[in-house]
């Protein structure tokens, strides 16, 4: 999630350093549109669409039935195929690509200055965090926007290490929130049979009564909410300290690949095919084994470890496969028309971003009819982010026809710069006769 008006081409390594740049740091001026590198947005765009699949059910359900399918409504027929598609072709993968991109933005903002887009990156990533903690605790404890702007402080410090050293670091710290997370869900398995621990013993669970008036509280309005969604924000934020290492470990490897002209499309066609079969030929079975156990298995809490296991890694390689298959795309001219749509969601992914959030906290507690929360089985919810996509991919680009930016990237630009900025596109003046 980056506003890269300002930015299309990179900063070469070695080149020109902020003290060289001219003006100060809040004072660039926009590269040129023909100047965008169009697969970033493209996959942005990708990526901003793919997660609503997931963030759904945190949206119209009780938070746990995320990582725990059957504590909350029904896991059988069509709605265990959806959760089996969600769970094999989405989960994990968009957000990986996300946080990539987000890596990728922080290169091609900053590259190599030192002063003058340093200054800038730090003033965005202060008005991010505060969009994120509004975001989390008004709307919805989902909100991925103040781990990235936590991420961003950091991981900008790191951009002068190669290629090579950001793959290493990024695959560690992966390989290290991996080994927290999958340990966290395989105390499950070491529980003693005769401890006679069910589900709502270990917290995975509500009681009846406990999450009917969880629905309750969500279908009776926002204000009523809030309380429950405050402290599922808490937990969320404590729970940066197992996935946390992930959300960095994904930006250092996003970094990597645009350093490499990976997510600039700049590969060969054959490059970009090797690495879609590598990655799909890789992740996809195994993500797809451990979804269909689950499946089985009836979500048995104690291999609930194994899925997850499976897609944590699976979807690493999957994410690799996606990009390389909308790098292709990209490549190929006959496409263009097909792109375009992607390609404005993504440059204002921002936007979408917030949007899908206020959709959707919008349908949950009744802002635009009926409250939903807890009325949508799994099936449904996937047909709802189908309209959702819908929508996103007719307006985004009608809106920037119009505006230069989408209404939260004018916004977030606004404050990162400290003075409004330009918000409609010039006129173009019609050539008179001589």
């Amino acid at each position: 999630m980056t506003d890269t008006e300002d930015h299309g081409k990179p900063v070469k390594e070695g080149g020109p350093s902020g003290d060289a740049a001219a003006g100060t740091a809040l004072s660039r001026a926009p590269v040129r549109a023909g100047d965008r590198f169009e697969s970033l947005d493209v996959l942005r765009g990708v990526a901003v669409l793919g997660i609503l699949m997931v963030n759904v059910q945190a949206f119209m359900m009780y938070a746990n039935a995320y990582v725990y399918p059957p504590a909350h409504m029904d896991v059988s027929g069509a709605n265990a195929t959806a959760w089996l598609v969600t769970h094999v072709f989405f989960e994990l993968k968009f957000i990986t690509l996300f946080s990539a991109m987000f890596g990728a933005g922080v290169m091609l903002m900053v590259g190599d200055a030192r002063d003058a887009s340093k200054a800038l990156h730090f003033s965005r990533m202060r008005w991010l965090l505060a969009f994120g903690v509004v975001h989390m605790f008004a709307l919805w404890f989902g909100d991925v926007l103040t781990a990235y702007a936590i991420a961003g402080f950091i991981i900008v410090h790191f951009r002068h290490m190669s290629a090579t050293k950001l793959i290493v670091w990024g695959l560690a710290l992966i390989a290290l929130a991996g080994v927290l997370m999958i340990g966290l869900f395989g105390l499950f398995a070491v529980i003693p049979e005769d401890a006679g621990m069910s589900d709502v013993d270990l917290g995975m669970r509500l009681e009846p009564d406990a999450l009917q008036a969880l629905v309750a509280s969500y279908q009776d309005g926002w204000l009523s909410s809030r309380l429950a969604n405050a402290m599922n924000a808490g937990g969320s934020l404590f729970s940066l300290a197992f996935f946390g290492g992930r959300i960095i470990g994904v930006m250092f490897i996003g970094m990597a690949l645009y350093k490499l002209g990976f997510l600039t499309a700049k590969w060969s066609v054959g490059a970009y095919l090797a690495a879609l079969v590598a990655g799909l030929g890789v992740g996809l079975p195994l993500v797809a084994w451990g979804g269909l156990a689950a499946v089985e298995d009836g979500f048995a809490l104690e291999a609930l470890w194994r899925h997850t296991a499976t897609n944590y890694v699976g979807s690493l390689f999957m994410a690799f496969g996606y990009a390389a298959a909308v790098m292709l795309i990209c490549k190929a001219p006959w496409l263009k028309l097909v792109r375009l749509p992607f390609a404005a969601a993504g440059r204002m992914a921002f936007t979408n971003y917030l949007t899908q959030t206020i959709v959707m906290v919008g349908l949950s507690v009744g802002w635009f009819g009926p409250a939903l929360f807890g009325e949508l089985e799994r099936a449904q919810q996937v047909q709802l982010v189908l309209v959702v996509w819908i929508v996103q991919l007719i307006v985004s680009p009608i809106w920037l026809s119009v505006f230069r930016f989408g209404p939260f990237e004018w916004l977030w630009r606004s404050l990162s710069y400290g003075k409004v900025q330009p918000f409609m596109k010039p006129r173009v003046q019609e050539a008179r006769p001589a």
